[in-house]
């Protein structure tokens, strides 16, 4: 049966428009069609992808070509159902997915529908993001949450849920040392989700003080601060990032570990983590940087170290739920800064400041 109704006939959208010009536009509100549900969306975490669009406006290949509405960690309301959607109802709270992908090649027919060159994926050009009141999308990639989890939770699935493929992809397993770099929301969510794998130790590194006291009281065993030591000059960065390493091991006591994730993207930690890892375990590149980066290869090979890439999730949505539901993570204590939707520039600009003390901002929308 299908439902098309909304509860208002405003559909305020926050748009791009180009580098550094973002504004409000009032939309047309979406139709369900065939397959498809509209939200109204109501929580929304701002992502560091959403700034560097407004800042740069791209992002690797992919290059903003005009208008685009931002955001892509949702949840909200279904106020429409196309025709054929059965396993939702008007009315439900629902976690959106945000990627939708093709359903057909290779990479979809073998459950790896991340990799799936087609993609449509929310704020990633040419596709629109979810900061507005309705949001139209596929049916079955929208989640309903249970009671206990709330829409603000359902919103943060997105991050916890590269977590999660991480650590599918670093096959963490019960009694692993974990090393992450990076004390962010994804380092944050990386490391919880190792833990909930089984990982006897996590340890966490960042050059922030309070992100790490933040991170000891969270989920790490131990953390370690960096930034204190510098380059010697005429040293390269693969130099440094080992006797970086070597200091850590030898100095503050790490043992070497048998899955290291790197959620910065910064090149020393990337190297680092080839330094840290045992012999024949995995390094797991979280974090983007530089799409060009220097690695020890002799050290690679010759220690068998798997190092391997991530490209967002696929698969995790119904496991970050059951986590959620079941208490093996907390999302909640994450959002640290609440901005409602008519704010949102301010929200961005937050975020685009790196505020002492903030993890992670979210946007209500409870107006819509």
């Amino acid at each position: 049966m299908t439902s098309q109704q909304q509860q208002n006939n405003s559909n305020l959208s926050f748009v791009l428009q180009q580098i550094e010009q973002i504004s409000f536009e009032d939309r047309a509100i979406p139709m369900a069609g065939p397959g498809q549900v509209v939200v109204n969306i109501k929580a929304t975490g701002i992502c560091g992808s959403d700034v560097h669009y407004w800042t740069h406006g791209r992002i690797g290949h992919f290059v903003c070509q005009g208008p685009m509405v931002l955001g892509h960690e949702s949840a909200g309301i279904i106020t429409a159902i196309g025709p054929g959607v059965t396993s939702l109802r008007v009315g439900d709270r629902v976690a959106l997915e945000p990627g939708v992908p093709c359903r057909t090649c290779a990479m979809c027919k073998t459950g790896k529908y991340n990799l799936c060159p087609d993609m449509a994926f929310a704020a990633t050009p040419p596709y629109d993001g979810t900061l507005c009141n309705y949001y139209k999308h596929a049916a079955d990639y929208c989640y309903r949450l249970p009671d206990s989890v709330s829409l603000e939770e359902g919103a943060l699935i997105e991050p916890l849920s590269v977590g999660i493929h991480a650590c599918r992809r670093g096959e963490v397993k019960l009694g692993d040392r974990v090393f992450v770099f990076g004390a962010g929301p994804v380092g944050l969510l990386t490391a919880a989700a190792a833990k909930a794998a089984g990982a006897s130790h996590v340890t966490i590194a960042d050059i922030s003080a309070s992100r790490l006291a933040f991170a000891k009281e969270y989920v790490a065993d131990r953390v370690v601060q960096l930034g204190s030591n510098k380059k010697s000059e005429n040293e390269d960065n693969n130099a440094f990032a080992m006797r970086e390493a070597e200091r850590l091991v030898k100095n503050e006591d790490i043992v070497m570990c048998d899955v290291v994730f790197d959620c910065t993207g910064v090149e020393s930690c990337v190297q680092m983590s080839i330094y840290l890892v045992k012999n024949n375990g995995k390094v797991v590149l979280v974090g983007m940087g530089a799409s060009v980066q220097a690695l020890s290869v002799a050290d690679i090979s010759a220690r068998e170290v798997d190092v391997r890439g991530v490209m967002r999730y696929c698969n995790t949505y119904p496991t970050a739920i059951e986590m959620l539901a079941s208490g093996k993570v907390d999302l909640k204590r994450l959002i640290t800064h609440r901005y409602d939707f008519k704010n949102a520039l301010s929200a961005f600009q937050h975020v685009r400041e790196g505020r002492e003390g903030t993890i992670k901002v979210v946007i209500t929308n409870d107006d819509a």
